[in-house]
């Protein structure tokens, strides 16, 4: 080896030594750096506070703390939180007392609404008592208590125009239910505004005219999803009295707001031929109910729900809180530019934790969950510095204390309050200017309301519609869901029971008005109905839906540009009045017209058994396959089952968030209409009976007419034979039946309760054994039940007697709406409390 070779290798030799020790300095000197540009930041967003503050406060410390903090660019910051706590204290709102709640965190259940545990509900027993109301000067530290329990739970704060009063709701221990009550901050004396028993009275605000409007049970319905109470807005007198039914949405309402043209602000959790996990907007209403409007967030599918809004001060900004489906209410801390669009990212000026922005629209419902921090609660100070909750800790899984925190636009998030139990609700102390009362534009009798739309052909998704091609506007109700089941079906989400193949709404078909050759249409709708449109051709096809509910109160006027027309978007500039506004609306409250639920083994199959069982029964005769025979299964019957598991239909079922094209689905869009339309095998429906495959398919597919059930503790709430029965039907035929209680099914019916002999389990089998002589048995005794106690989808049905006292109490709650809404007509007063 040469002299030059040996060289080379001890150069490398050196070399390999340095590159570690290189490296370490290396990555310890861009660590530096990463460190230094963090604290500069922190100190450039700090200073960028401490000047805005000093606009507005004179605090002669704010001037001492920017001194201290332009010391401090050079030096290291070990003062710096020190520092921060007093730049952040120094805004004039903390001149103020601050009012907050101290409890635990409400325990985890199936969605961020459910957080009464209502007594008698399916999760009462997750109520956990313990709070206070609580206020603290951050300043000077004085702090009191206004009141404490140590059973009970105190929610829901919210401080009177003049700063002397607070609203808020409260419990008093597991058996009690949730109570508007109100309290001076002087007397500290708790005074009882609403009584009732049964309902969960939460989320009170005062209303500019001096009445109060808050969230309730008060309508007893049940999540279509699941089996969770549900609430609504509602609103009363300052003392108690005329408590009035303010939304009649089938789901939830709450976490109310004003806003600064005096109306309402409020979240809603609501859908109608789409799926649960991502219909939670935000919404506004008149606060007599009137006008209930879309805002923001109805067509987005992460986040899953948008949430507890506020106006900011001095802008048209909403603070808000991007969550999850199946969480608690909580999540992103969002302002809102709802002038950007009411969906989507580009309306969102600013979102803590900034990474969260990139969850927007993606993912799913409940993508905000995977955030390491939580935010609750808030409260803008003004149009750059908001109080909120926010978990303490970062990290993974997420730890739940809660603490009081001043976020600013400019990166600073400061913990100012902290307790050993978790604070939330903080607000201040401070009085405040009243919005501008709008009138009362409703008597709140059951006279009805109307509905106009200007020109359908206008719309974000009406393309390839043309002029002339709709003939009719249907109007479809969505009744609320009054009853549960222990048990459900696997549509989308847990329908308990039962309900349809994917979607999970119950309806009914108010009247069908000819749309003018202008395109305008004009009816009259009965008030406090939950409703929405369809769009119709010559044929009753549907060629566009609306898939969210409308209402009108009584004497309302209602109107829309198009449909689904932009949000942001001005009414048409027409030299002349709509041909449908020149004449009266199209009613349809006619003697004898009394709308019935849509059912479709009374609607529907008699279609099939007329015209396609002779080609489409059980048994190898049939050719296609495709079995249209109306027997009754465990969950369905059989030519329910049958067109979905062998796709000849297309509904949009519990659809997605965004607004469908108009004719990309329903009958338009379906294999079972363009066969019927072929004259397949010569046979030729009349035009009544197409149009009620028409209407079926446009209603979404729907089966049962009623949330009600016969057999409710048994599979799907809806089967006549129990869990165990069919699990040894299954083990005796080979079938799982547990696999076949839910939409992803690819098997066609396997049990005729009409006609056990024909079902398809238990062709396989031989007649003179024991296991098919036991499924026979098994089978038979299903019929028998049936026919001793018919099912929801039969004639002579009556519910079970459990669900009967839920809808006992359903029709005393509505007496008790009509007692109140007969004293406002009267010009009287009525309680909860009556002597």
């Amino acid at each position: 080896m040469s002299f030059q070779e040996i060289k080379s290798l001890v150069w490398k030799a050196k070399f390999s030594m340095f590159l570690p020790v290189a490296g370490i300095f290396l990555m310890l000197g861009f660590k530096s750096a990463l460190n230094t540009r963090e604290k500069d930041s922190k100190l450039a967003a700090l200073m960028q506070a401490a000047e805005y503050i000093r606009q507005k406060s004179t605090d002669e410390k704010l001037d001492e703390a920017i001194l201290d903090l332009r010391k401090l660019r050079s030096s290291e910051h070990a003062s710096f939180a020190e520092l921060q706590r007093k730049v952040m204290l120094a805004h004039p709102a903390f001149a103020n007392d601050l009012l907050f709640v101290t409890r635990k965190q409400y325990q985890k259940d199936h969605h961020n609404t459910a957080t009464l545990f209502q007594k008698g509900e399916i999760n009462d027993f997750k109520f956990e008592g313990g709070a206070a109301l609580k206020w603290i000067n951050l300043r000077t530290g004085k702090a009191e208590a206004i009141f404490s329990t140590n059973e009970g739970v105190v929610r829901d704060p919210e401080v009177s125009y003049d700063g002397l009063e607070v609203l808020l709701s409260y419990r008093k221990n597991p058996d009690d239910d949730y109570h508007i009550y109100k309290a001076s901050f002087d007397k500290k004396e708790l005074i009882q505004l609403t009584f009732d028993q049964g309902i969960s009275d939460i989320d009170p605000i005062y209303l500019p005219d001096g009445d109060i409007l808050f969230s309730s049970t008060r309508e007893p319905k049940y999540c279509m999803c699941n089996r969770h109470i549900m609430s609504n807005l509602y609103r009363m007198e300052s003392d108690g009295s005329n408590i009035v039914q303010l939304s009649k949405n089938t789901l939830f309402d709450g976490h109310p707001a004003v806003l600064s043209d005096g109306r309402i602000i409020y979240d809603r959790w609501e859908y109608v031929d789409r799926n649960f996990g991502d219909a939670q907007g935000l919404w506004t209403a008149n606060p007599d109910g009137t006008n209930h409007a879309i805002f923001y967030g109805n067509n987005m599918n992460s986040p899953g729900g948008v949430i507890d809004p506020r106006p900011i001060p001095g802008t048209s900004y909403i603070a808000c809180i991007f969550g999850s489906c199946h969480d608690r209410p909580w999540g992103a801390l969002t302002i809102l530019d709802r002038s950007k669009g009411v969906d989507g990212e580009k309306s969102v000026v600013s979102i803590w934790p900034s990474r969260a922005r990139k969850m927007i629209g993606v993912g799913n419902w409940d993508k905000f969950m995977e955030l390491d921090v939580r935010y609750e609660d808030p409260f803008p100070l003004d149009d750059a510095f908001i109080l909120c909750s926010r978990t303490i800790e970062r990290g993974k899984p997420i730890k739940e204390k809660m603490g009081i925190f001043l976020v600013d636009r400019f990166g600073n998030e400061v913990l100012i309050h902290e307790e050993e139990e978790s604070c939330f609700d903080p607000m201040l102390i401070s009085p405040r200017t009243r919005e501008p009362v709008v009138p009362v534009r409703t008597t709140f009798d059951d006279s009805p309301g109307y509905f106009y739309v200007q020109n359908v052909y206008e719309g974000t998704h009406m393309e390839g519609v043309k002029p002339g091609s709709v003939k009719y506007l249907r109007v479809v109700e969505t009744p609320e869901k009054r009853t549960f089941t222990p048990d459900a079906w696997g549509g989308q989400g847990q329908q308990a029971p039962g309900m349809n193949w994917h979607n999970f709404e119950l309806k009914r078909i108010l009247g069908e008005a000819e749309v003018e050759r202008d395109g305008s249409v004009y009816v009259e709708v009965p008030s406090g109905k939950f409703v929405y449109f369809q769009l119709l051709d010559e044929n009753k096809k549907m060629i566009q839906s609306m898939r969210s509910g409308t209402m009108v109160q009584s004497g309302e006027v209602r109107g829309c540009i198009g449909c689904h027309e932009d949000r942001l978007s001005v009414p048409l500039n027409q030299k002349n009045q709509p041909m449908a506004m020149r004449k009266a609306p199209v009613s349809f409250a006619k003697p004898g017209n009394k709308p019935e639920n849509f059912g479709f083994a009374k609607l529907v199959q008699p279609v099939f058994d007329n015209h396609c069982i002779k080609c489409h029964d059980f048994g190898a005769e049939n050719e296609s396959g495709l079995i249209l025979a109306g027997d009754r299964n465990p969950y369905f019957n059989a030519s329910y089952i049958d067109l979905h598991v062998k796709s000849m239909i297309r509904p949009i079922g519990g659809g997605p968030a965004r607004i469908q094209p108009a004719l990309s689905w329903g009958a338009n869009a379906s294999k079972l209409v363009e066969v019927i339309e072929s004259a397949h095998h010569d046979v030729n429906l009349s035009q009544n009976e197409k149009e009620i495959l028409y209407t079926w398919i446009d209603l979404n597919a729907i089966y049962y007419p009623s949330y009600e059930s016969a057999y409710p503790n048994n599979p799907a709430g809806r089967s006549p034979l129990t869990e165990e029965e069919l699990k040894e039907l299954g083990e005796l035929t080979g079938t799982d039946f547990k696999v076949l209680k839910t939409h992803l099914r690819t098997v066609g019916p396997q049990i005729s309760f009409e006609r056990p002999e024909v079902s398809p389990c238990l062709q396989h089998l031989n007649r003179d054994s024991r296991s098919y002589k036991r499924a026979l048995q098994l089978i038979y005794s299903g019929k028998q039940r049936l026919s001793e106690t018919p099912r929801a989808d039969m004639e002579g049905f009556r519910p079970d007697d459990v669900q009967k006292v839920q809808i006992e109490k359903y029709l005393m709650r509505l007496e008790k709406e009509k007692k109140f809404r007969t004293a406002i007509a009267q010009g009287e007063k009525a309680y909860d409390l009556e002597e």
